[in-house]
Order: C-alpha cells, then sequence, then structure tokens
C-alpha cells in the first residue's frame, strides 16, 4: 500500500532549496547510458557551476558548528533565520511527502527518521508523521503534496524531493500555506521553505573522489564513472565535477548510466575492460559497488583503483580485496535533521536557512572503524547513519524493520 501512516507519528517541516541534494535514488527518469563523448540525457541544463563548486570545495575545509557528537545537528557557514512566527505549544502533526524507499540508502535513512520520531513522540513535540511514498514518480509525489494542502491536516511539511525541476512547484504551494516547510536531501529551485538540510552536496562528492583517484592514477590511465541517473542535481553535480578534474589532469573517463543494476554495471565492466586495461572505478552512488569489483574478478584483471560509497557492502568488499579505494559519504544521518529541525521551529529557536551538514569520506585508515562501529548491520546498511543514541539501535537496522 503506498500511503503509509506511521503508527507513532512523526513531524517535519520540510523546505527544498535551490542547491542539490540527494543520494542513490532512482527518480522518474528512465535510467539511460550514455558514454563520455556522447549528450547528456538534459542536454540544456548545464550543471557545472563555478561558484558552488567553489563553495562546496573550501566548505570541505570548514570544521563545523553545532554539538559534538551529534553532526545530524551540525552546520557550515549557517545563515541562521528567525522562526519566531511558528512558535507553538503542544505536539504538532508533520506530513511527509517522500520520493521514496527504493534503495539502501533511503531505507537506512527511512528507519532512522523512524527512531528519531518515536524519541520526539515521547518528548511530547511531535504527535504524528503521516507520509506518503511516491515510489520514485515525479507525478505521484506532486500529488502526494497537494493531498496535503488539501487535506488541511497537516503543522507542517516534510519533503525529499524526486527530482528537482519538476518539484518547485509544489515545494512553492506548501510554502503558499504558511506553514513551515522543511526540504532535505535533494533540492528544488526555490528559496521558500524554512529550511533547506543536506550534506555539503555533490559537487563535493565530486572533487572528493576526483582528487583520490588523480592521486592514485597516473597521466593517460582509464577511469569508467558508473552513474545512477541522469536530471538529479546532486547526482549531476558530482559527477560535473569529477569530469572536469579528470579531464584537466589527463585521465581518460567514459560514464554509463546503470540505474544501479549490477548485471548492467557487470556487462559495462566486462565490455570496457575487453577494450583494455581500466585503471579505475567512479560510482556516483554506491549501489553496484560489488558487482564492479566482481566483474574485475571474473575477467582475471587487477583491481581497480576504486571511489564506492559508505555502504557495508563496499566497505566488506574494500577490506576483503585491500583494493586502493575510497568511501565518499553522502551523509545519511541527515534523515534526522528534519525532525529535529521541526522541532527547533514550533520552539521558535533560529535553524540555518540553508542546513549544511558535514560530509567527510572514509578513508583507507578508518575502515577498520567503521566495519567494526557497524559489526552484524546487513549489506545495504550505510556506516555514517547516525542513529547509534536512537532507541531501537541496534536492532531495528540489524533487522532492516522497515515502517
Amino acid at each position: 500500500m503506498r500511503r503509509m501512516h506511521v503508527a507513532s507519528a512523526m513531524v517535519g517541516a520540510l523546505a527544498l532549496l535551490t542547491l542539490a541534494g540527494c543520494t542513490t535514488d532512482p527518480s522518474v527518469t528512465a535510467p539511460t547510458e550514455t558514454t563520455g563523448s556522447e549528450e547528456s540525457a538534459e542536454p540544456s541544463v548545464e550543471w557545472f557551476d563555478q561558484a558552488l563548486f567553489d563553495k562546496q570545495d573550501a566548505e570541505r575545509d570548514v570544521v563545523p558548528e553545532g554539538p559534538e557528537g551529534q553532526p545530524y545537528l551540525q552546520y557550515i557557514n549557517a545563515e541562521m533565520t528567525d522562526t519566531s512566527q511558528y512558535k507553538a505549544e503542544g505536539a504538532k502533526k508533520g506530513c511527509f511527502a517522500n520520493a521514496s524507499i527504493s534503495n539502501p540508502w533511503r531505507q537506512t535513512g527511512w528507519i532512522t527518521m523512524n527512531e528519531q520520531l518515536k524519541a520526539l513522540q515521547e518528548s511530547g513535540a511531535i504527535s504524528e508523521l503521516e507520509t506518503r511514498d511516491a515510489q520514485d514518480s515525479d507525478d505521484t509525489q506532486i500529488a502526494d503534496i497537494d493531498y496535503f494542502i488539501n487535506e488541511g491536516n497537516c503543522d507542517f511539511f516534510v519533503i525529499s524531493p524526486n527530482s528537482t525541476a519538476a518539484m518547485t512547484p509544489a515545494v512553492e504551494r506548501a510554502c503558499d500555506t504558511g506553514l513551515p516547510v522543511i526540504v532535505f536531501d535533494r533540492g528544488v529551485q526555490t528559496d521558500c521553505p524554512v529550511t533547506f538540510i543536506h550534506p555539503i552536496g555533490g559537487f563535493a562528492w565530486g572533487i572528493d573522489t576526483a582528487e583520490f583517484l588523480i592521486e592514485n592514477l597516473e597521466e593517460g590511465d582509464k577511469v569508467v564513472a558508473l552513474r545512477i541517473l541522469p536530471g538529479v542535481d546532486v547526482l549531476e553535480q558530482r559527477w560535473a565535477a569529477a569530469e572536469k578534474l579528470l579531464d584537466e589532469a589527463g585521465i581518460e573517463a567514459v560514464d554509463y548510466f546503470t540505474g544501479a543494476d549490477p548485471a548492467e554495471i557487470k556487462k559495462i565492466i566486462s565490455d570496457e575492460l575487453a577494450k583494455g586495461d581500466v585503471q579505475g572505478i567512479w560510482m556516483d552512488a554506491g549501489d553496484g559497488a560489488v558487482a564492479a569489483i566482481e566483474a574485475f574478478e571474473d575477467a582475471g584483471a587487477d583491481y581497480p583503483v576504486m571511489t564506492g560509497e559508505d555502504e557495508m557492502s563496499f566497505l566488506r568488499k574494500w577490506k576483503e580485496t585491500g583494493l586502493t579505494g575510497l568511501a565518499p559519504v553522502y551523509s545519511n544521518f541527515q534523515w534526522r535533521t528534519p525532525l529535529l529541525a521541526a522541532q527547533k521551529i514550533f520552539a521558535g529557536e533560529e535553524v540555518p536557512k540553508e542546513w549544511v551538514l558535514p560530509q567527510s569520506p572514509i578513508t583507507a585508515e578508518e575502515v577498520d572503524q567503521y566495519l567494526e562501529a557497524n559489526d552484524g548491520m546487513p549489506d545495504g546498511h550505510y556506516a555514517k547513519f547516525g542513529g547509534e543514541d536512537l532507541p531501537g539501535y541496534p536492532t531495528v537496522w540489524q533487522e532492516r524493520q522497515i515502517p
């Protein structure tokens, strides 16, 4: 059943901003395969933005403000916004328009969000979180947002957009209600939400990963880039940054959209290895990382220098193989922040207008630490989920208790 009621209730104030947000999520746009020489699925959109590239590059070195040991409440270079107009007593009902829970990153976050909800229900801040799952469809999510608006039973909105441009008008309609809107993960092309919550962003991911590959490869080496899907701002920005830096370093790069399909990933790698040596693998999300490594094993080829993600399957395969790797992170703990932001908003506390969360990769020196900390977690779990202090830890994540 598509419509989900979280029995214990959640609250969320959502607002989507113009930056990017996201993850490893398929959207309504059908995945298509490209190479570096082919046109983008959206040729009219120029995803590289030098100013945003420079901003996120600089933010990688900023020590975040906020409570120590609580990265989901920390923020970088924040401009605070006054929320006193929303101050109100009593538990509040949130309405959450979610893009989907169709992949492990989103499932991990959804579990974490529900555990955070339980804690806020117990404290009396949130009464209920009515949730509608768009199942990766723009049209469905637009209808979901309009349903919440017309229903008139929300105290605040939380929105995790399915895609960027398509969702903007619906988010603006939510803002027009006068209720607080909180957007997180992916962005939209409006600054009307009270806060837009996201890790540093796609350009930072692209810079981290490209610099790592450049450091460990030589000019003329070949990198195969495995991309989830086109048209999602943060994913496009990841590749826009990496492609720029790899090209400047003289490293050959070809890119493909895979839909995170392991069989498709294996075919792509096998075909590329048949053409010649592949020295590097770049991914805009960790889904399918193990399949990519297995394609090298099947071909009897040397392991590549590789960037994956902090999904446990990649970390375990990285440790097992001893390959030269990096696990970039699109901080999964951000799923806690919207509900905590709602609590602050109704308390009349200032919140960042653009709430930039810390985003730091897992390096080879840290792999053992995160493997040990997440021992017993399933392969689809994300190491930096940030829910260790929540009520159901570790059982609900180990048993994948998805509401």
